[in-house]
């Protein structure tokens, strides 16, 4: 049987796989186009499918400037399949086809559907539309149709889950093409936030991150500019949540009762993402960052007055047009300054849309090269420092699942501490289940993790771990034929590569 009869046999039911790329923004919407379309009857295809299901939707971002060859060379693997399969359809949504629209199926005419990031409730609509009429939909709204939360979601993970309090963003920086893309912030009403974290609880829930493009300006759409603040005191309120996480931030915007909000409500975690893009005041203004070194400076020294043992974590762009080794010099004195946990840092490559890419000054890449190798040498210095003042402490371990590649060959198990740091562990001898927490002692820091080697202190089994256990044990019961596929289970991958839509070139 070929591949394509088999897909097509699970009892008339139709697959689908959603492959993203990008920020915690598109993350969060694949999980919205994954409800959606299992709402609409279709079933999840197993883990490492790669195209071998009936619906393949691409969420794709135009953050870099070879996304676009990236997705069409993606399209073009899947064209010949989709020749010998009659009846697979292609969709592609997010930031690029935001941006591209009907240039994707110009290049790419086997895609069925394209839509925006305005709009991801049509996908199933648009599916079934391009079926019936035989010919490729493209729906692009320019403003948002329904906030994404009111929309079926399917989580990829039991015990933690993203929640968003904003979508859009009204910075217009140099280098970022994601508000022409997303829009001008529009901000969640706090008691339907309050209402999907409280819901999300009860179904066994323990730790959400609130999500925003600029998440701290929350309250910017709605006329109160201590509301995230008290958003966060709120979480504080929820009967059963035991961390809370935000992210991204932006300096501008970053409050004296925000610092004060964290400090004070006890399951807001002591971590903090702030990125500073430059420390060299000329460059921030070219990138139309509406702070400078001092101000930047200024948050991180608060943030550790009132939470000492907070980990800061950032991202920075090296080689930025017009950026002499001045401007670089003093974006080294701020990382030695700051001693960040961790740095997320990029080469600059051109945005193509961004005022940013027509600049002049444009840097030779074998200096950004040089820059990048140096600050990326010095943070893992830095890293190294900070991680070694964590052994000999007892911290809470989130357990996780997928987070230590070695576990398997280690006997350890891996989780996040309450600041995020990654910590692999000794495998206790009682059962440990994703979502539970352990009590470690911390016996050895790397720069990107610590290790505690000697025996758990403690484990404490909790309603998170519940969830974990029925849902893999429901999984794993499914019928066969129902390609339902075993769920990624941990904390929302912590800042990856592309942060919060602004975070990186």
């Amino acid at each position: 049987m070929s591949s394509g009869d088999r897909s097509q046999t699970v009892g008339g039911t139709r697959s689908y796989e959603v492959r993203t790329y990008g920020c915690q923004m598109n993350v969060h919407d694949s999980e919205r186009l994954s409800g959606l379309l299992e709402d609409a009857g279709y079933v999840r295809a197993p883990e490492g499918s790669d195209g071998d299901a009936d619906v393949v939707v691409f969420n794709t971002c135009a953050v870099r400037e070879n996304a676009d060859n990236k997705l069409y060379g993606n399209l073009g693997r899947l064209a010949p399949m989709k020749t010998r399969r009659p009846g697979m359809q292609i969709a592609v949504g997010g930031c690029l086809a935001q941006k591209d629209r009907e240039t994707i199926v110009r290049r790419a005419p086997w895609v069925d559907v394209v839509f925006g990031t305005h709009n991801i409730g049509k996908l199933p609509v648009l599916l079934e539309r391009a079926r019936v009429q035989e010919e490729a939909q493209v729906e692009i709204a320019e403003s948002l149709e329904a906030f994404p939360s009111t929309l079926p979601t399917r989580r990829e993970s039991a015990y933690a889950a993203w929640v968003s309090i904003s979508v859009g963003c009204n910075n217009t920086c140099t280098f970022c093409i994601v508000p022409a893309l997303r829009g001008k912030e529009k901000d969640r009403r706090p008691g339907d936030i309050l209402a999907e974290i409280e819901a999300l609880v009860a179904e066994g829930v323990s730790e959400i991150t609130l999500l925003g493009q600029n998440v701290n300006a929350y309250g910017s759409d709605i006329g109160d500019r201590e509301a995230f603040s008290k958003l966060l005191r709120a979480c504080g309120a929820v009967e059963g949540l035991e961390r809370v996480r935000f992210t991204s931030p932006h300096p501008r915007d970053f409050t004296d009762d925000v610092i004060a909000a964290m400090a004070e409500t006890p399951n807001v975690m002591p971590q903090l993402h702030m990125p500073l893009q430059s420390g060299s005041d000329t460059v921030l203004k070219a990138m139309r960052r509406s702070y400078r070194q001092e101000r930047y400076l200024g948050i991180i020294d608060k943030v550790r007055a009132a939470i000492p043992h907070a980990a800061i974590s950032t991202d920075i762009i090296v080689g930025f047009p017009g950026e002499t080794e001045e401007d670089f010099e003093e974006t080294l004195r701020v990382v030695r300054e700051a001693r960040f946990a961790q740095a997320f840092t990029f080469q600059y490559s051109k945005r193509p849309g961004t005022p940013a890419a027509d600049m002049a000054g444009q840097i030779p890449k074998e200096v950004v090269q040089e820059r990048y190798m140096r600050l990326s040498a010095l943070q893992e210095e830095i890293s190294w420092e900070e991680n070694k003042k964590q052994v000999g402490r007892v911290l809470e371990v989130m357990v996780a699942e997928g987070e230590g590649r070695k576990d398997g060959a280690t006997r350890r198990l891996s989780g996040r501490a309450a600041d995020n740091r990654l910590v692999h562990f000794t495998a206790p001898d009682q059962e440990v289940r994703p979502g539970d927490v352990v009590t470690v002692g911390i016996t050895y820091a790397a720069p990107h993790h610590l290790l505690a080697e000697g025996p758990t202190e403690r484990v404490r089994r909790t309603r998170a771990g519940d969830a974990w256990e029925k849902r893999n044990t429901e999984a794993a019961a499914a019928p066969a034929g129902v390609l339902l596929g075993l769920p990624t289970v941990g904390v929302p991958a912590p800042l990856p590569a592309v942060t919060g839509g602004c975070a990186a070139p």
